[in-house]
């Protein structure tokens, strides 16, 4: 970590909201909304704030509030670069990362202080665990709410970990034993342990596993909060780690934790989380269907921040027409990408239904262009859309094609399950398929069709070791190219030469 980054969060307390405040200056007066660090755990409702801030340093804008969103899906094919704005993703776009690159030292920053973030609350936790007694605590508290609070942690920092592979590891696929990422695990609260090479792919990836099955067994089945973690939370993620490390079984055992045998599916433990009525359901706030499992909220007074926005990047800007759900119009989406793909995404289908065509006009009211624009994220500014981390369409499309791939046949609850996703919006069902390789490319394309704008399309080809796709005059990048996956951070190299090595 850069120094003076490492400073702000190894010696703040966390606050009210989620923000941070700084003891540097014994001048000031005292803050009426920070706690001193010798008093944070000193009775429930100062515990409970502290959790509140790992969730606020997770959401940072830019992690995943929601630039990595924004990343994943704008280094695929789906979108095309309007302003060539060097600020909103435009080295990313056009795969031309480095080690300086705004984006790349960010969100490394951000990431590692959510974990950092992390391991210091649960540092704390078992150094104040004599505090934590009737009667200014519940005799509860010790024991069931604690271990609670380590399984929303954990499952927070597990997620942080895994979208850092993402980014600046080599698939799974092309081998465990490449770098993967320094693994901090320790509070760290001086400068002592900047020198850290990175773990391996596979230790890291066994961190990450370890760190949701700890959370599936100490978290509640309902959350305790709206927008907290909860079991089926660290189940549902589980099926995304395991996919993408070609765990097939592990797939199909985690899932089938929350998804019965048979139609309709719907979770029988913990949140009853199933499918929502209509996709454009899940989108309008407060982002609180059954189908949500886990996402970040924002609001008027906790937005994601300037150039972070979902809407800001996806919505046109009001030079179009029309100019309702306006932004920023960064990125609009390619016709050559899946929506141009009618068989897969028809005119009638509901997820087409959440772009626009947009009709430039010159000064004279002359038209000069027309593009689409994804409207799923449809908030005015300040752009206060959930970022969402997973739903439970997800979660069937990924037992869906697990199950094909581990018995290489079109099976009939695999097709169930990508059917009850294709159904709800494209309103018509696969009728089968000629061999497993036909129904992996319809699962494939399903998937780009569903989660258009969630963050998972780049994530998609790396797991399998395919080529991010051109767009335009940008050319595809091979699983071969050197920025196939982003260069380590010259932040960190600058503190920490040792992140190149392996542990």
């Amino acid at each position: 970590m850069k120094k003076n980054k490492l400073n702000i969060f190894t010696f703040c307390t966390v606050v009210t909201a989620g923000l941070f405040s700084c003891q540097t200056d014994k001048l000031e007066l005292n803050s009426q909304t920070s706690m001193p660090s010798d008093i944070v755990f000193t009775t429930p409702s100062r515990v409970e704030q502290q959790v509140n801030g790992l969730y606020d340093a997770v959401k940072d804008g830019d992690f995943m509030g929601s630039r990595y969103l924004i990343y994943s899906d704008i280094r695929g094919e789906e979108f095309m670069n309007r302003l060539t704005n060097g600020v909103t993703g435009l080295a990313t776009w056009n795969h031309t990362e480095n080690s300086s690159t705004n984006e790349v030292n960010n969100l490394w920053r951000a990431a590692y202080q959510a974990i950092n973030q992390v391991n210091v609350f649960l540092k704390g936790l078992d150094d104040n665990a004599a505090l934590f007694v009737p009667p200014t605590f519940s005799a509860a508290f010790a024991t069931t709410t604690v271990d609670q609070y380590r399984g929303e942690a954990r499952l927070l920092r597990g997620i942080s970990y895994y979208y850092l592979l993402q980014l600046y590891a080599k698939p799974f696929v092309e081998g465990g034993a490449n770098r993967g990422v320094p693994l901090r695990l320790q509070a760290e609260t001086n400068f002592d342990n900047n020198l850290l090479a990175s773990s391996s792919v596979a230790d890291v990836y066994a961190q990450i596993i370890a760190d949701l099955d700890f959370a599936e067994q100490k978290l509640p089945l309902t959350p305790a909060a709206a927008n907290r973690g909860h079991r089926n939370a660290a189940i549902a993620f589980k099926t995304r780690v395991y996919l993408t490390m070609q765990r097939w079984n592990d797939v199909i055992t985690e899932a089938n934790k929350i998804v019965p045998a048979t139609a309709p599916f719907k979770a029988a433990t913990g949140v009853d989380h199933a499918l929502a009525g209509t996709f454009a359901s899940v989108f309008t706030s407060p982002y609180s269907t059954s189908e949500s499992i886990l996402s970040f909220p924002f609001s008027t007074l906790d937005p994601p921040g300037t150039q972070n926005q979902l809407g800001y990047y996806y919505l046109p800007a009001s030079a179009g027409t029309p100019t309702t759900n306006t932004g920023n119009g960064e990125y609009y989406l390619n016709r050559k990408g899946i929506l141009g793909d009618t068989a897969t995404l028809s005119v009638t289908d509901a997820r087409r239904k959440m772009t626009t065509k947009v009709i430039i006009k010159n000064a004279a009211g002359v038209k000069t262009d027309s593009a689409y624009y994804l409207t799923k994220f449809s908030s005015a500014s300040p752009y206060t859309d959930s970022s969402p981390v997973i739903r439970y369409a997800e979660v069937l499309l990924n037992l869906s094609e697990a199950i094909v791939r581990s018995t290489n046949s079109v099976d009939n609850h695999a097709l169930d399950l990508l059917n009850a996703v294709r159904t709800r919006s494209a309103g018509v069902a696969y009728a089968g398929f000629a061999d497993a390789d036909a129904m992996i490319t319809a699962l494939l394309k399903e998937r780009r069709a569903e989660f258009l704008g969630e963050g998972l399309r780049s994530t998609d080809c790396l797991r399998l070791d395919l080529p991010l796709q051109g767009k335009g005059s940008i050319q595809a990048l091979l699983p071969t190219d050197p920025i196939y996956t982003w260069p380590l951070p010259q932040s960190e190299l600058a503190v920490n030469p040792d992140v190149q090595n392996i542990k």
